[in-house]
């Protein structure tokens, strides 16, 4: 196969997250001397506190504090040894009144992240299956990476969608004894809640089901003893769900607590739970801190603190229904999440909270799509009203400035997010004065001096391959390989072209640049279902193009303006029609470029490297060779050149049947061989309209020494050619037998035959495309990284593909 380098996605989390953190809203720095819950200090300024995951604010309470310091006092600040020897003095205490408070024993761990590595290993077996919901927490997927090593099967289903649940029981149904559900009871992003009624049904109709509930944020301000939201809806503890609750956050201590009525599973994992036996555990203070508010859980006390905060979600509640602010996802619980697509609005409108005196969140990739991003605010009990009412009316006047000052619009907002709309649609776009736009759907509509002189000189794009496309994908009967074009000219008002490009709208793979090894276990699926985890996808160029498919005039001073009216424009198609991703791609890396395309809600992927011959000039097989590297041409004259003579080697403007039937088989045998890049094979049909237009040739080699192979002077290998109108030779697609023996060197002999007509034809510029840039470059081929990128409506078919075996 060939190798690519795949997108790395830390790199793209750094990324999106440095440009959050030089906006300034992240990565902050408290400056109080004393905390109260009410109040943060950040950067000199006081601010009023809506991002705490204490609900309750009980760190703050004068027992919990009090037994912290007289722990310290009396036991030091660590007790260093494994729970599986000896536990501190004051773990007793606490897991006695654990047990009070859910009825059952509980493990108490260092914290959730830590309980989760120790508790799903040991919990799920081999003979198990796992499903994730896609927005559980991040600590929870994390830990099923480990589940992978053992052969278990994990899959993720879309959030709280309980018919691809169910569906998915059914797939593992026969094959697992044990299916494990895993959700959290409160999300902490939107705030909203697992259907666990309807999963309860599901569990009846399926004995095989068990339930993992990360209920952090639904612990403490909801249920009986502040044991949460899961157990106040079940009541009571079945054997077949675990509860992860904590001893952190409301809880106002530190730690974790996992719970289950199924005595020999707690015990096997309290036996041997990886980091119970490995880690340290928790500190007396925090063991002594969690003690004291076990005891106001276990009180009447509890009731109190619940409602008192109950009060003032509801108040928050009442003043956002009296605006048009677009909450997502409106709920009881203490977290809420205000939408605003594009993540410079939301950093625009964090800052301006800031100076208004209110801290918040940003809510940002990849805790949420990119272009959901938005405002995570919570509300909790140090909150006041005036303060309540205070952050209310900032968001009401600010939010509609922050929209304005990013070019955005509540209708692009409750588009993003599919809610409905709070105001009449209402575009923003750039005065038509300033800026003329071309909208074509045919480059015939297109003047094809205009388009060359701008995009014409590669690849196979120029104004003739992009009829040649058209014709080939225009209204196909392959649904596979249908696509639409979209064509946009932007020049300002004396017609000095700004920007050119294009776009095509079809079906793609979701695994398109996955790991060889996620397409492969996809391509197995898709035996029976083809469309398998494909998308509708609005993306710059084409499937079957690579290279810079877009023209900035980057000297003109409206530049900036003409890719915003460009976005615009391809956001409002990408709507209309409902593709599941826009990508924007083959761009050379630039700064500027990438914080505006992060700001409008893109997220950057490094995208295959590409591979050019600049310079393809030279009159003999030796000055070529002279061309290369001393590495490289060692290679060409012992490896390549020799092996020339075994090939008879034919050019041809037209195909007999036969040919075009002999070249599909070989070009589907490196497709089928090759999952770099996996998209979806192309018709023969494709293959007859090249060779019914003028500007494609195809290079055919036969092999002389037929020794090993049944058929005299068979076709082993085959390139398919375009002719770009501007000097740039395009061997686009390429067939071959595996057959041929290894010391043929059938690839290179292919690219090399490639190389040497090119230069027949006087071709300087030669683009060889994306993968085998090794073998390319061993050619005098020069690696070109590029950039991608994309919008995508949600997460899912990313994280899913996450959640597979790779090797």
């Amino acid at each position: 196969m060939a190798k690519i380098k795949h997108n790395n996605f830390i790199d793209t989390v750094d990324e999106m997250l440095a440009t959050a953190k030089n906006e300034g809203t992240i990565h902050l720095y408290a400056e109080d001397k004393i905390f109260t819950g009410r109040n943060l200090k950040i950067n000199g300024k006081e601010l009023f506190h809506f991002a705490t995951t204490s609900y309750l604010g009980l760190e703050y309470e004068a027992r919990l504090k009090e037994a912290a310091i007289s722990a310290i006092s009396k036991y030091g600040t660590q007790f260093p040894l494994s729970k599986t020897y000896i536990s501190h003095p004051l773990y007793h205490e606490l897991e006695t009144k654990i047990e009070a408070m859910y009825g059952v024993p509980g493990i108490v761990t260092k914290n959730s992240t830590l309980g989760h590595f120790a508790v799903i290993p040991t919990a799920i077996r081999d003979e198990d299956g796992v499903l994730l919901d896609h927005q559980v927490h991040w600590s929870v997927q994390n830990a099923c990476q480990l589940l992978k090593l053992r052969g278990i099967p994990v899959e993720m289903i879309r959030h709280n969608n309980l018919q691809m649940l169910e569906e998915k029981i059914k797939e593992l149904s026969s094959k697992c004894k044990k299916i494990w559900y895993m959700a959290d009871g409160v999300y902490s992003m939107f705030g909203d809640y697992a259907p666990i009624s309807d999963l309860l049904e599901l569990c009846k109709k399926y004995a095989q089901l068990q339930l993992y509930f990360d209920d952090v944020h639904g612990m403490s301000w909801k249920g009986k003893n502040g044991t949460g939201y899961v157990l106040d809806i079940l009541k009571e503890l079945p054997e077949n769900i675990m509860i992860v609750g904590t001893l952190s956050k409301t809880f106002g201590a530190s730690g974790a607590v996992f719970i289950t009525s199924d005595t020999k599973l707690r015990n096997r994992i309290k036996n041997f739970g990886g980091p119970l036996t490995f880690s340290a555990q928790l500190e007396p203070a925090s063991v002594a801190a969690a003690s004291a508010s076990a005891d106001i859980h276990l009180s009447a006390e509890i009731t109190i603190l619940q409602e008192e905060l109950a009060q003032k979600i509801g108040y928050f509640n009442s003043l956002i229904k009296a605006t048009s602010l677009p909450m997502i996802a409106p709920n009881s619980s203490p977290v809420f999440f205000l939408g605003t697509a594009m993540p410079l609005t939301a950093y625009r409108l964090v800052q301006r909270l800031f100076n208004e005196g209110y801290f918040v969140n940003p809510g940002l990739y990849p805790a949420v799509p990119v272009k959901n991003s938005g405002i995570r605010i919570t509300v909790s009990r140090n909150n006041q009203e005036e303060d309540i009412k205070g952050l209310v009316q900032a968001l009401e006047y600010h939010f509609p400035k922050a929209l304005e000052e990013t070019s955005n619009t509540l209708h692009q907002v409750s588009r993003a997010f599919g809610i409905p709309e709070f105001s009449e649609k209402k575009e923003k776009l750039i005065p038509q004065s300033s800026l003329n736009l071309q909208y074509e759907t045919s480059i015939q509509q297109v003047d094809k001096a205009t388009w060359n002189a701008l995009l014409g000189g590669q690849s196979t794009f120029d104004w003739d391959g992009l009829c040649f496309l058209e014709n080939a994908f225009k209204n196909s009967a392959d649904p596979e390989n249908n696509w639409s074009f979209h064509y946009y000219l932007i020049s300002d008002k004396n017609d000095v072209p700004l920007l050119a490009t294009f776009f095509t709208f079809g079906l793609w793979k979701d695994d398109l640049l996955a790991p060889e090894s996620v397409s492969q276990q996809l391509e197995e699926k898709r035996i029976r279902d083809p469309l398998y985890l494909t998308s509708k996808v609005l993306g710059m160029g084409s499937l079957f193009t690579e290279g810079n498919h877009c023209y900035i005039n980057t000297a003109h001073p409206l530049s900036k303006n003409a890719i915003i009216l460009l976005l615009e424009q391809v956001e409002m198609l990408h709507q209309n029609l409902n593709s599941s991703m826009l990508v924007l791609r083959d761009f050379d890396e630039d700064i500027q470029l990438n914080r505006l395309f992060h700001n409008q809600g893109f997220i950057k992927i490094n995208m295959p490297e590409s591979c050019i011959i600049k310079d393809n000039s030279w009159n003999t097989t030796e000055e070529f060779a002279a061309t290369l590297s001393a590495r490289s041409r060692k290679h060409f004259v012992k490896e390549i050149l020799p092996f020339e003579k075994a090939f008879e080697i034919i050019i041809k403007e037209q195909l007999t049947e036969d040919e075009i039937a002999q070249g599909y088989n070989l070009y589907k045998n490196v497709k089928n061989n090759n999952y770099a890049v996996n998209n979806f094979t192309y018709s023969i049909d494709v293959f007859k309209k090249m060779v019914a237009n003028t500007h494609w040739e195809f290079i055919l080699l036969h092999l002389k020494d037929t020794e090993n192979l049944q058929n005299e002077n068979p076709l082993v290998g085959i390139l398919f050619c375009y002719k770009n109108t501007g000097k740039t030779y395009v061997p686009s697609l390429i067939g071959m037998d595996y057959a041929v023996p290894k010391k043929f060197s059938l690839y290179r002999q292919l690219l090399f035959q490639g190389i040497k007509r090119a230069n027949e034809l006087g071709y300087k510029k030669i683009d060889f495309g994306i993968t085998a840039t090794f073998e390319k470059r061993k050619l005098g081929g020069k690696v070109i990284p590029k950039v991608a990128y994309i919008q995508a409506k949600d997460n899912f078919s990313m994280e899913f593909m996450g959640t597979m075996q790779t090797k």
